[in-house]
Formats: structure tokens, C-alpha cells, sequence
């Protein structure tokens, strides 16, 4: 990553606005604590005092909210590698079928489980499974060797794939009996309601962001110079088989956490890119704080809108999320 001024200039106060949602997210919700209870309830679950109203409903908001952040930024992530593998601006991290793995492994594990501890792992593996099929079916795109425009083996091959896991989506929902159904319709949207913070998909998308910044300026080359990276020593191949287990693992661990949720990984990385360009440098750790702190406040807005009650945050980022991309669409064809 640049250690220019105006990286910093850019990072810095992204870094304090991730923060303040953070304390929006424990501050808001349909059970009111006042702000200076909420403080003092931070002090004692610090000191290790005895659980309160006031610590648990931190607890709660807290785990919640460092979950979505983590969800927001690893699809964010996720989506401006899988736009550098594909060198397509409308790939997405659902865009190669790996969320469709997802799907058919926690919706099965709902069907003939019915344990909610088994849905995440259900789903992580099932993600895996595709992944791992698209390695096997798609080597030679992941090789190198693209000389124009998208990957057609890998990119038509991810696409067959996802038809095929939304079509055991919809025989397991047909099948699913009433009682279940709600539950898997909102998993299929993308909900936090039951996310808690976990370490794994944190070590995931530090390590997903690390070996990216690392390899940010061969990533600069093949999506914008693709066809003079290899001359240019760049091992096209390897990067790109990076790119692709890097983007699987990250959808992955997005969409065990929180289900399907959707167009983060797709105006997140088209906003940034639109306002700061597209070196993958600066435009990685941003579109990752971004990210995290979007999927926060639109879960925040989720669950206060007509509370008690509460809307899956998929909803929230599909209703925002088309007409910004419209929005700037419609900037993008002015130019």
C-alpha cells in the first residue's frame, strides 16, 4: 500500500468513520439506553462486573455490528478482486456461482438438520465445494493467457453452475415445510439477526487483504495492461489463481456469516473506484472500510426503521444500492 500523504489523507478518516458506526450500531436499537449507561456499561464489562441490562445489550450490539463490519468489508473485498480476475465492472462476488454453494449448503442443513449451529459450516463448505469445482473445471482461464476482454471458460462455467445450485434452492424451498420457510427466505436475502463476531472470518479477511496490498501493483497491471503483464514479469497465472481463492474464501466466509447480501460487493468498489481511481493500491484497505461500515449503518437502519420489528439488512442494501448504481451509471455515460 502507497504510504503517500494523501493515502493517509484518505484512509485516516475512513478509519474514525468505521469507528463511529461501530458506536452508532451499540447506541441505537429498539430497547433505549442512554448513551452515558451504555459508557459506563463499556467501563464495567471491561473491569469484568457482573452482566447488567445495559452490558448485555452492549454485548449483544457490539457482536452484532463487528460482525456485519467484517461481512461488508470482506464482500467489498471480494468484489474488487473478482471485478480485477474477471475485468468485468459488473463481476461481483456472487458473479462465479460460489454464494449458490453457499445457499445449497445451509439451506440443506436447515432442511434435514434443523440445528442453526450447523447453517455457517453447512454453508462455508458447501461454498468450498464449488470453488473447488471451478478450479478443476476452469484451469486453463485460471493459467493466464487471457489476451482480451473476460475469462469465458471460467466466467460461463461459474455462471452454469450457479443456474444449477438455484435450482436446488428452489426444490429445497419448494419442499421445505412452512415452519422453516421464513427462516430460509431470509437467509437467501441476507440477515444479521443471528450473527455474532467470530475470529475465523476476521483471520480470513485480514489475510485476503494483506496478500492483496501485497500483490496490488500486479493487480493494476492485468486489469488494466492484461495483455503486456507477462512481459513485464508478472506470473499472470499465479496471480490470478490468487485472485480467484482469495475472492472464493472471502465469499465464503461472507455468506456462512450473513446469508446473501447483496450489491456491497458491487457499489462499493464502483463508488470508490469512481471517486479515487482505480489503483488497487489505495482502492483495496478503502473499499474494505467502506464496505464494513455501509453493511453497519444499513443494519443499523434495518433494525430501527419499524422497530421492533426487524427488515433483513439485504433488503436495505438492494433498496439503496440500485439507485446509487444508477446514479452512477448515469455519471459514467455523461463522461
Amino acid at each position: 500500500m502507497s504510504g503517500s500523504p494523501r493515502t493517509a489523507r484518505i484512509l485516516w478518516p475512513l478509519i474514525a468513520f468505521a469507528l463511529l458506526s461501530l458506536v452508532l450500531a451499540c447506541d441505537s436499537g429498539s430497547v433505549h439506553v442512554s448513551s452515558a449507561a451504555l459508557f459506563d456499561a463499556a467501563l464495567a464489562w471491561m473491569a469484568g462486573s457482573p452482566p447488567t441490562l445495559a452490558t448485555t445489550l452492549l454485548e449483544l450490539r457490539l457482536s452484532r455490528a463487528l460482525a456485519g463490519f467484517v461481512v461488508g468489508a470482506t464482500l467489498a473485498l471480494a468484489g474488487v478482486m473478482m471485478q480485477a480476475l474477471l475485468r468485468n465492472p459488473l463481476a461481483d462476488p456472487y458473479a462465479l456461482g460460489v454464494s449458490g454453494g453457499a445457499a445449497v449448503g445451509a439451506l440443506a442443513s436447515m432442511l434435514l438438520i434443523g440445528l442453526s449451529w450447523t447453517i455457517a459450516p453447512s454453508a462455508f463448505v458447501g461454498a468450498l465445494a464449488i470453488a473447488f469445482l471451478l478450479l478443476l473445471l476452469a484451469q486453463r482461464d485460471l493459467r493466464g493467457g487471457i489476451v482480451e476482454g473476460n475469462t469465458p471458460i471460467l466466467l460461463l462455467t461459474g455462471v452454469i453452475i450457479a443456474s444449477g445450485c438455484g435450482a436446488l434452492v428452489t426444490l429445497m424451498l419448494t419442499l421445505a415445510p412452512d415452519s422453516q420457510l421464513r427462516g430460509m427466505v431470509f437467509w437467501l436475502i441476507g440477515d444479521l439477526s443471528a450473527a455474532q463476531f467470530h475470529w475465523l472470518p476476521l483471520l480470513i479477511l485480514i489475510g485476503a487483504l494483506l496478500w492483496s496490498l501485497r500483490s496490488a501493483r500486479a493487480i493494476n497491471m492485468i486489469a488494466m495492461h492484461a495483455d503486456g503483464a507477462a512481459g513485464l514479469g508478472i506470473q499472470v497465472g499465479r496471480l490470478r489463481r490468487g485472485l480467484f481463492i482469495g475472492a472464493a474464501l472471502l465469499t465464503a466466509s461472507a455468506v456462512s456469516s450473513a446469508g446473501s447480501i447483496g450489491f456491497v460487493g458491487l457499489i462499493v468498489p464502483h463508488a470508490c473506484r469512481f471517486v479515487l481511481g482505480p489503483d488497487h493500491r489505495l482502492l483495496l484497505p478503502v473499499a474494505s472500510l467502506v464496505g464494513g461500515s455501509f453493511i453497519v449503518l444499513t443494519d443499523l437502519l434495518a433494525r430501527t426503521l419499524i422497530a421492533p420489528q426487524q427488515l433483513p439488512v439485504g433488503v436495505m442494501t438492494a433498496l439503496i444500492g440500485v439507485p446509487v448504481f444508477l446514479l452512477q451509471l448515469h455519471h459514467i455515460s455523461r463522461k
